[in-house]
């Protein structure tokens, strides 16, 4: 069975959301695409809540949310209690957020990574388990 990956960028995201949607479906992953479809300019929170909502609902596996620092939409998708968003621009963050944090949602900056960069981290993420042990205590107490 497939894994499901809930993709969301806003308008500086566009771009790099669309390559990273055609990696995950040539590594086997089905894609589910929340928006934004054009580079045209848009409030990340109309795609952020959606591509939350269904990680939170287990709709979709994992999420990834892209925006210009990756910042805005990282706070947005985290607004939900269920979500742990990771904000990563190397593949040791996107590595250890995975591993120690157990994060559902890799957030990307899309103006100060390249996509190739993009990719690694992305592969990174998706091929972290998490560690548990001494971690998950800590990951009990994230949500309020």
């Amino acid at each position: 069975m497939k894994k499901l990956i809930g993709i969301a960028a806003d308008h500086a995201g566009y771009e790099m959301k669309e390559i990273l949607k055609m990696e995950l479906a040539a590594a086997g992953y089905e894609v589910r695409d929340f928006g934004t479809h054009s580079s045209e300019s848009m409030d990340y929170p109309d795609v952020a809540h959606p591509l939350a909502s269904a990680v939170e609902g287990g709709e979709v596996s994992f999420g990834v949310a892209i925006c210009g620092s990756g910042n805005g939409i990282s706070m947005t998708v985290n607004k939900h209690a269920g979500i742990r968003a990771a904000l990563c621009w190397t593949p040791e963050l996107a590595s250890l957020a995975r591993a120690h944090n157990n994060a559902n949602i890799l957030s990307l900056p899309a103006r100060f990574i390249s996509i190739e960069t993009a990719k690694e981290i992305l592969s990174t993420f998706l091929k972290s388990e998490f560690e548990g042990g001494r971690h998950l205590g800590r990951v009990n107490k994230i949500s309020c």
